[in-house]
Order: structure tokens, then sequence, then C-alpha cells
């Protein structure tokens, strides 16, 4: 996450001097101005021996840091220090270093340092990676995304835990959760969009898919209005630009949702505007740079494994359909 600050960011260092630093294995790696800290639940002993945080090579967390894009590209473990030129740094919310987070006591976390940590540098946010790291801190049970406790102005996030340990938890929903970081901290702004929530005659929905280097997804047709355009001027534009639509009746708002992400150049995220759209029966086919259109019945939207984000809400649509 390569922002306006990043210059000054390159010749931070970790600080050591301005907070006390019980015994680690792994050293903090902090320093000022940064957009996001990570703070992790406690070494691990393959981090221990590499004196780096996250080194477990079954460990989705730099992985993830570059499918969110907070990092321009894939960073070993053992480059944890260049991450501060990409405005961001690691700590962890216990320093003691133990088999599993299940062997760690109460009094190994300390508040009143990561308390310290958002006064000394002033992080824009604190992202915990995993509801451990939150809860062995501030003995409550958090949520995941924004929490409503803040350190003065630095706000609080929470993360899946990247641990092999949460293999149970998909990999896109690790990738969701750390996208909305990554556009939450970026401080860009949010783009305006349209899409289509598209019935036919039977009540089906019909569906996008496209895909990435780390992910695959399907979504409504439509994306972002252009400066000056209504919302119906985009949606006939971008129905005419993807499925060669020109002829539908578009019906009322069905529901409107923020997502961030730092998926479109300039942009931290985008509000779509998803309207009903009734069209006649016809071969759904592509003609943009999606891989597939398919059209899909309600009972079939909940078993797609890489499903829309807004799947609830669109299933609600469907059902009022």
């Amino acid at each position: 996450m390569n922002t306006s600050g990043a210059a000054s960011r390159s010749g931070s260092t970790t600080g050591s001097s301005r907070i006390p630093k019980p015994p680690s294995a792994v050293p903090d790696v902090l320093g000022p101005g940064l957009a996001a800290v990570f703070c992790g639940i406690n070494p691990g002993r393959v981090s221990a021996a590499a004196q780096a945080h996250f080194a477990n090579p079954r460990n989705d967390f730099w992985r993830l840091l570059h499918a969110a894009r907070f990092t321009s590209r894939l960073y070993d473990p053992s480059e944890q220090f260049e991450v501060l030129k990409e405005g961001i740094g690691i700590t962890n919310a216990a320093y003691r270093t133990t088999p599993g987070s299940g062997d760690l006591r109460r009094g190994d976390f300390d508040a009143s340092r990561i308390e310290e940590v958002a006064r000394a540098y002033r992080p824009a946010w604190i992202g915990f990676v995993g509801k451990e790291a939150y809860r062995g801190l501030f003995n409550e049970r958090p949520e995941l995304g924004v929490q409503e406790r803040t350190l003065g102005d630095t706000r609080l996030f929470v993360l899946p835990s990247t641990s092999p340990a949460n293999a149970a938890v998909p990999w896109r929903v690790r990738l969701h959760w750390f996208q909305e970081l990554a556009g939450r901290a970026s401080g860009l702004p949010i783009r305006r969009g349209v899409r289509a929530v598209v019935f036919d005659p039977d009540g089906r929905i019909l569906l996008l898919r496209y895909g990435g280097e780390h992910d695959t997804w399907w979504i409504t047709p439509g994306g972002g209005a252009e400066a000056g355009e209504t919302d119906e001027q985009a949606l006939r534009r971008e129905l005419r630009e993807e499925l060669g639509l020109d002829d539908f009746e578009i019906g009322p708002l069905a529901f409107e949702r923020l997502r961030y992400f730092l998926g479109e150049p300039g942009y931290g995220g985008q509000t779509n505007r998803s309207y009903v759209v009734r069209v006649p029966a016809f071969e759904a086919r592509v003609i943009s740079e999606a891989e597939e259109a398919r059209w899909f019945a309600l009972d079939e939207l909940d078993d797609v494994p890489t499903s829309p984000y807004d799947l609830d809400e669109l299933l609600s649509s469907l059902g009022e359909a």
C-alpha cells in the first residue's frame, strides 16, 4: 500500500527506543505514519526460529497482504522490514513464543503496550490477525471487521486468523476481510457504481464470473458510473457493454451496498446501487472481460462456492421477484 507518505516511511525503523520491549524472538516492525499495523497473536516456534513474523510457510498472511494489495509484491518473511516502505508494520499481542496460541496465559497480553504503539506511532489502523489477538488484549469477544473501540485516533479492525490451524475459514473469506481493511486504510475515495439484478421470466438471476490471480467470483452485471452519468445512463451503458442488452426496463432500487477494496486504481472501494431489471429469456453470453455468464435459480445460488459477497441481498431480491 504505497501511499503519498511512503517516501517518509522508507527510512522508518522499529523505533524500539520509544516502547519498552520484553524479550521476544521476533522483533517489532514499526515506524511512524503507517497506514496499518498488523497485530498477530504471538510468535510460534517457526517464526521464533526464523526471527520473522508469520514465517510458517503454511500461514497465509504474506500471501493475503499481496492479494489484498497492501503490498506491491509478495514478500518473504525474511524481508519483513521492507514492508515499512509499503506503509504497514507488524507486531504481536503477546511476546512469548508458544507451540500454539492456546498455550498463552492471560498475563502474556499487555494492552498498555499496544496502546503505546498507537500513541507513539499513530498508525491509521491496527488490524488484529485473529479474534484471539484482540480478545487477549481487551478481554472482549469481537466480531470481524471495524471495532467501536479506538486507541486515540487509531481505528481497530479484526481479521480472521491466517494460521493453518484456521483452515476451516476459506481463502476467499480471509481475502474479503483483508481487502476491506486495505480499502479503508488507503484513505482513497469511494467510487459510485450501479449494478443490475437481472431476472428472466422464470425468476432466475443472471450473474457474471470473473477471475484473477488470487480469487474467482460471481457478480451481477454493472460497474462504475462515469462522471456526469445518472444511474440509468450508467446501467444501460454497462449492460450494453457486458451483455449486448439494449431493450429492457429498469425497475426499482433493490438495495445499496458499500464494499471496500483496492480493485480499481484511485479508489478505496465502491458503492453499488443495484436495480431490478426484467428481461425476456435469452441465452446468457458475455462480450466483455467476464469469463462466463450464467442464469441461476434461487436454490442454486446458495451452493455456489464463489458466490457474490452481496449474496444475502441478492437472495432477498430474488425472493421478492
